[in-house]
């Protein structure tokens, strides 16, 4: 497990560079791809990852408001696929080129521009953009860049680097206490916990649930809805540790949400040296509910809080979290 160390008055931290990790495919595919949507090339997409109401969805609201910036949250043609590489990782392990075609494909479908294009897209979609109505978000002609924030991305971030080998993925991680106490409000978070939503029978690990050995599979069925939502971050955690010893600092940056929310001129300034495109101010109003850090210390019960430390104690302590 790799510490995430704090790069000081950024409000990033640093991602060192590093070789294939084990149960990873390895270096990024070589072979150049141009994807061509609206008739620009797609040059540098920026993915923004993390834990389930961990700061994505606030982040890509940023980049939604950005002139030039076509940020996607949830795009119809995308989410089933990114969904389906996190409910069965294994339709991804061993075929590298192919998960990244499907890849290509579904953001060539969903970075395009048309009179229906948003029309299927999420809620949280369209409410990011403020564009009231059924007409496009942004202006075709406008846009220099491209990027996606769906849910569950982190799942599939490896074969989006296969897919797009000069992208820049953004991953925020936070207080996994606050991310379980986010998550028991949060209905779509939880459906990936109903029976028969995954097939662990048909996985040997499942990194969306957190499970990363036969151990934690007890740990898993004994664990109440906190418990889950506690495995799910540690798990979360431990995926972007290996994402930071895999990808270069050119490749990568990790920001903690604490400070995208306290000192949103920092964070932003590192966002723009790193993307190369100065997004619009991140919304920091979360005083009184569940996005607001320390929150966790009002919403979870006293059991709770014992829970999460026992399933991710280690890891909140890692990152910078906890005693």
């Amino acid at each position: 497990m790799t510490t995430l160390p704090r790069a000081e008055g950024t409000g990033a931290l640093r991602a060192p560079v590093a070789g294939p990790v084990a149960g990873y495919p390895g270096p990024p595919l070589t072979r150049p791809h141009i994807l061509v949507v609206n008739g620009r090339k797609v040059r540098h997409p920026v993915f923004v990852i993390g834990a389930p109401r961990a700061g994505p969805e606030m982040l890509a609201r940023a980049f939604k408001r950005t002139p030039g910036f076509h940020m996607t949250l949830g795009q119809r043609w995308v989410l089933p696929v990114v969904q389906a590489f996190a409910r069965t990782p294994s339709l991804a392990r061993g075929r590298p080129e192919a998960a990244a075609t499907v890849l290509r494909d579904a953001f060539a479908q969903g970075w395009q521009i048309g009179p229906g294009c948003c029309l299927g897209c999420t809620l949280a979609c369209r409410e990011a953009a403020g564009t009231p109505g059924a007409g496009p978000c942004v202006a075709e002609q406008g846009i220099s860049r491209y990027g996606d924030a769906s849910p569950e991305l982190l799942y599939c971030a490896d074969s989006l680097v296969d897919a797009f080998p000069d992208a820049r993925l953004v991953q925020i991680v936070r207080d996994g206490r606050d991310v379980v106490a986010a998550m028991l409000t949060d209905a779509p978070a939880l459906a990936w916990f109903r029976p028969g939503f995954v097939n662990l029978d048909a996985e040997i690990t499942h990194p969306l649930l957190g499970l990363d050995s036969p151990p934690d599979r007890g740990q898993w069925t004994d664990a109440s809805v906190a418990g889950k939502c506690a495995m799910r971050w540690r798990g979360t955690v431990r995926l972007m540790a290996r994402l930071r010893m895999r990808l270069s600092a050119e490749q990568l940056i990790t920001l903690r949400y604490e400070d995208m929310v306290r000192r949103p001129a920092a964070a932003a300034s590192a966002l723009a040296t790193f993307t190369g495109f100065e997004a619009a101010p991140v919304d920091t109003h979360v005083a009184g509910t569940v996005l607001e850090p320390g929150a966790w210390r009002r919403v979870l019960t006293t059991a709770q809080v014992a829970e999460v430390e026992q399933v991710a104690g280690e890891e909140l302590r890692r990152v910078g979290y906890g005693a």
